[in-house]
């Protein structure tokens, strides 16, 4: 108790304000999004191709919404574009779950994308301005163990509730959302720090062009580009891997949550002693290492089928996620102007949106057409080919991003 009290004290109210808010939602979307993709291909009778395009459209769609998220956190600030982003999730979620048709999910996901991923990069925006440099990794840290307990709670319950009622999953979601926007609107106050001069006037128009300065940073660019090969990667934990072993192994949803919930209890227990361990390191050498532990768990689910092995590739897979996760939010906040924290954080949130537009499809066209397990040995390649990235990134910045974004602001 004492460890919990020194690192409760070491971070400031506001840091675990969010920790909190963050776990309840969290819980909420944990409930509907490991089962989305059997959710789609059970109601609807439709093959993972049709269900991954259909994950892709949403996840396109963010893209957008996160780009203008981005510019709009930059000149309104982090808390209105988090309420709103809060309210409308449980908005779609509902209206993901009554939908009957699923013609009518491709303009749903369309607007659910759009407007429910506005408020992404100013969750990641408030965290850099809370948090000093020097506590960002072990804060990100934390959000992961926050964000794992919840997969220890959504996805168990989840499996459960998914064999019973689907749509009991999405109005539960819905409920935690608004449930979260109330005590974000009561506890939370506005963390945007007060712009430079020089930017104070900065137009609605140039706000959005001077997504110019964040694509010029060439360090930042490569940066994100080695994170979306390993993402589209890291994706298939989360959609096609449920269809992958439901077809090829006969695993049922409940035996899936209970993979999920194994790699939460691991980074229960371990996150806070693994940022202990590499947050002296380099960094861009540690999204190598932690890229490379990817590799050898999603290539295990190409050779082996007993179940403790499967358990096993996850518990290899989450290690990795405990080095990279943390990591690259940290670095991705140090590459941002401070004035800048809301659009270079949208960009950063490509590294995850990319995958999830273009994983699923990819992965359902290799699934419906091809050996399954050949989607794991393409995902071991792209996780060895970024893995290679982040250490010439390392070879050439060494452990101070920042100074790339000094030129840029020069």
């Amino acid at each position: 108790m004492t460890g919990l009290a020194k690192l409760y004290h070491r971070f400031p109210r506001r840091f675990w304000v969010v920790v909190c808010v963050h776990f309840i939602d969290k819980v909420g979307g944990t409930l509907v999004f490991p089962f989305f993709a059997l959710y789609i291909t059970g109601k609807f009778r439709v093959g993972m191709t049709d269900a991954g395009v259909l994950l892709g459209i949403l996840s396109f769609s963010g893209i957008v919404g996160s780009m203008i998220g981005g510019g709009l956190t930059d000149r309104l600030g982090r808390r209105k574009l988090i309420l709103f982003g809060l309210v409308f999730s449980a908005l779609s979620s509902l209206a993901l779950g009554l939908v009957n048709d699923f013609r009518w999910l491709y303009p749903l996901a369309v607007v659910v994308g759009l407007l429910s991923d506005v408020g992404g990069p100013a969750h990641a925006a408030m965290i850099a301005d809370i948090l000093g440099t020097e506590q960002r990794q072990e804060g990100f840290g934390i959000l992961r163990v926050v964000s794992n307990m919840a997969w220890l709670v959504g996805p168990t319950v989840g499996g459960f509730v998914a064999r019973k009622s689907f749509f009991a999953l999405f109005v539960v979601d819905a409920s935690m959302s608004c449930v979260v926007a109330a005590l974000f609107y009561v506890l939370m106050p506005e963390t945007r720090p007060e712009p430079h001069p020089e930017h104070r006037h900065e137009s609605l128009g140039e706000t959005f062009r001077n997504y110019n300065l964040v694509l010029r940073d060439r360090a930042f660019v490569a940066f994100i580009v080695a994170c979306i090969l390993m993402g589209v990667v890291y994706i298939q934990m989360y959609n096609s891997l449920a269809v992958y072993l439901r077809d090829v192994h006969g695993i049922q949803p409940q035996a899936y949550g209970f993979l999920l919930t194994s790699s939460a209890i691991t980074v229960i227990l371990f996150q806070i002693w693994v940022m202990q361990v590499i947050k002296a390191r380099p960094p861009f050498v540690m999204m190598a290492l932690g890229t490379l532990f990817y590799m050898a768990g999603f290539a295990m689910f190409a050779f082996v089928s007993a179940y403790v092995l499967l358990v096993s590739a996850i518990v290899v897979i989450t290690i990795g996620e405990m080095i990279v996760v943390p990591t690259s939010q940290a670095l991705a906040a140090g590459f941002a102007r401070v004035d800048m924290r809301g659009r270079y954080m949208a960009i950063f949130d490509l590294s995850n949106k990319i995958p999830a537009t273009v994983g699923p499809a990819a992965a359902g066209v290799v699934l419906d057409n091809y050996n399954p397990n050949l989607l794991w040995h393409l995902g071991a390649l792209l996780c060895a080919i970024a893995a290679v990235c982040f250490y010439l990134l390392n070879a050439r910045l060494g452990s101070q991003p920042r100074f790339v974004v000094a030129t840029v602001e020069a």
